[in-house]
């Protein structure tokens, strides 16, 4: 019996999702990996991300999203599983947020993280 959990999300665009976990510092390989759980089961991802204890996080693209994979029974982050989704979304969306704003043209003017932890971004677009 399978113990992996897949847990839907809104990340659509693979480089802002490297671009999140890169900015969060976690390890993460990409391409077609085996992701680690329970007596050796494995699914396939396209973004994998290693854990201490031999069990891995997954990023599996189902066709709409990228949803996580993982065993959650050996979770090893420094967040709970909520948190984590959380400051991923949070990163993926502010770099899904600049890659459409620079395909339109725009360029950041500035970036502020607010009290309450979102983040303002003021951008700009010049026509001539």
């Amino acid at each position: 019996m399978s113990h992996f959990s897949q847990i839907k999300t809104q990340i659509r665009s693979l480089p802002a999702l490297q671009a999140a976990l890169t900015d969060l510092g976690l390890p993460w390989q990409s391409g077609s990996q085996e992701v680690r759980g329970f007596r050796g089961q494995t699914q396939t991802a396209q973004v994998v991300v290693p854990q201490d204890n031999g069990y891995d996080i997954g990023f599996r693209w189902n066709g709409t999203e990228y949803e996580l994979v993982a065993d959650l029974e050996f979770w090893q982050q420094a967040w709970s599983v909520d948190r984590f989704l959380n400051k991923v979304t949070q990163r993926y969306a502010y770099h899904a947020v600049l890659q459409s704003a620079t395909e339109q043209g725009f360029q950041v003017q500035t970036t502020e993280q607010q009290a309450d932890g979102s983040l303002k971004v003021v951008l700009q677009r010049w026509r001539s």
